[in-house]
Formats: structure tokens, sequence, C-alpha cells
């Protein structure tokens, strides 16, 4: 490298206490250290104090215990995972693309942010990033890929969001796919818009016994029954199935502090909660091994062809 002061030569000058090469200038005598990738940019957090904290965090861990286990900081702690949160996304937007899929599932997961829906309102907060808060989320079935997600509402305007995201992922050319969703009423509007063309579409409706006098609040009634309906298309009616995407729910309750119910670790911004989503859905696609198909999503769908560590997301 040349000097940075005068542009003259330079000759390897030892490493720093960090291990980087050092370089001095033959001209001026000035020393610098050769530039190198930060994974953490200007974050000070040692690299690997950062992924143990990343780690806690993806296990199911709240920030208060990852701070007590690692001594990083509250304030540092929720830097690293809004940093990273965006590294992932940037990530997932660029491999889960053109993917080739055969049977798709969507579902919605409940949370909330700072107080729940009906305390925003009884208290008159308007701020945008309080109350309730969903999870649109939309896996393939074989591969148990996640395809896309999206952090909104509950709304018809949040339901085209999600749909458009799943069209920009999936393969357009060629493929068409069957799609089962439960019997929200905004999806076959979304669906009908953004993939009307290229899916087969059925919903899948639960039916409800009458809640008991003694139920509790988080206790949900009985299901009785279910009815499949055809939406779009030819849907295979025997393949209609949520069965997978909402084990993928419990997935993520189990896996984010954030979705435990009853508790108060529960997200205060709403960042934070897109962030710490961003990085549990691309670590479930290319670091965590699948039971059932013995490797990662994403090399089963053939986007990868290794597991990946979790420093591999902070390169992203």
């Amino acid at each position: 490298m040349n000097c940075q002061h005068c542009d003259g030569q330079t000759k390897r000058f030892g490493k720093d206490r960090k291990g980087n090469q050092r370089f001095r200038c033959l001209s001026c005598g000035k020393t610098a250290i050769a530039p190198y990738h930060k994974p953490l940019d200007d974050m000070r957090v040692p690299l690997e104090k950062a992924l143990m904290v990343l780690q806690l965090l993806i296990e199911g861990c709240s920030i208060r215990s990852a701070e007590r286990i690692t001594g990083v900081g509250k304030t540092a702690i929720l830097s690293l995972l809004v940093k990273v949160g965006e590294k992932c996304e940037r990530l997932f937007e660029k491999h889960i693309r053109n993917v080739k899929v055969d049977h798709i599932q969507a579902d919605e997961i409940w949370a909330f942010v700072q107080m729940k829906e009906k305390t925003r309102k009884r208290r008159g907060k308007d701020e945008e990033g309080l109350g309730d808060s969903y999870t649109w989320i939309c896996m393939e079935e074989s591969s148990k890929l996640i395809i896309a997600w999206h952090l909104g509402k509950r709304t018809g305007k949040d339901a085209e969001i999600f749909l458009e995201k799943i069209y920009k992922a999936v393969e357009g050319t060629s493929n068409r796919f069957q799609m089962s969703t439960d019997g929200y009423g905004a999806y076959p509007d979304a669906v009908g818009y953004s993939l009307g063309t290229r899916v087969d579409y059925a919903q899948i409706i639960k039916q409800y016994a009458a809640p008991e006098a003694d139920d509790h609040r988080y206790s949900p009634s009985v299901c009785i029954g279910t009815k499949t309906v055809p939406v779009i298309g030819q849907p295979d009616m025997d393949k209609v199935c949520t069965s997978h995407i909402e084990r993928q729910n419990l997935t993520i309750r189990m896996a984010m502090r954030r979705f435990t119910r009853l508790t108060n670790g529960f997200s205060k911004k709403w960042a934070n909660l897109h962030a710490a989503l961003s990085l549990q859905c691309a670590y479930y696609n290319v670091c965590r091994i699948h039971k059932t198909i013995r490797c990662t999503p994403a090399m089963e769908a053939g986007i990868t062809k290794r597991v990946w560590e979790l420093k591999d997301l902070l390169a992203a």
C-alpha cells in the first residue's frame, strides 16, 4: 500500500495488538494499518462476544440475560441487534430470489410492541409502532425455507405488501405452485392481485366451539372441525394444509423471547422487533440444521451448498 499522507512507498512494520498488519512510509516515516474488513463496522465489541450475544438472542434469551452472561451492556446489545438485523435483511433479499417452490403456506403471528392494542386505544396513543403487531410469514413445505416475511398490522394493505414479497422471491417463469393459508379475509384479494396467474390457492377454515364461561384469556376455543375452500385455480384439495407453517410459528415463539406470552420480555421498539425477526429468519434459513431434512432449508432449496456460521451473517 502507498502512504496515506505523502503517497510514498511503504514496507511492513509489524502488527498491532489485534494482529492487523502495519506499514511504515519510507519517505515520511509515518505508520498506518492496512485496510481490513470490519464485520461490526465502528462497534468496539469484540467479535467473539458479539457472536455470543447473537447466539443467546437466537436461542431465546432476553436482552438482560445476554447482558448478565456476556458482560456487554444493554445499549450495545440493542445496537448490535439493529446492525446485524440490517445485514440479515440485505442477505435475505439477495439470496431468496427466483426460488422454485411446489407448495407454500402462509400465516400470521401475533405480538405487541410496548403495549397491547386495547391499552393503546384506551390511552389515546396515536404514534406508529405501538400496539399489536403481526409477523406475516411464508414457508415452502418440502424444503422448510422461509420464502418471505413482513412485520406489520393485520390489514389488507399489509397483506398486499406481504404477497408482493412472495412474488419477488418465487420463480415466475414456469413455476406454478400451490398455496395454503388460513381463512383470513384479506388473503384472496391480495393473492389474486400478486400471484393470480401463477398459483393454485386454497384456504383452510377452522371452526371453533363457543368459549366456556371459565375459559382464560389465553386459552383458545376448542377446534371442532376444518373446512377447505378452493379460491384460485385448481388446487389439490388433499394437499391443502397449514400445519407446517403453524409449527414454524412455534419455532419462532420458542426461539425469540419477544414472542413469549405473559412475561415482560416483549418488544419496546418496533425497529428492535424488526431487527430480531430479520436475524431469526436469516439464521433459520442458512445456519440452523432442520432435523426433518437433515440440512439447512437453504441447502435443501439449492440456494447454498454448505451450513453457514453465525459470523457469516455479519459479512453480508
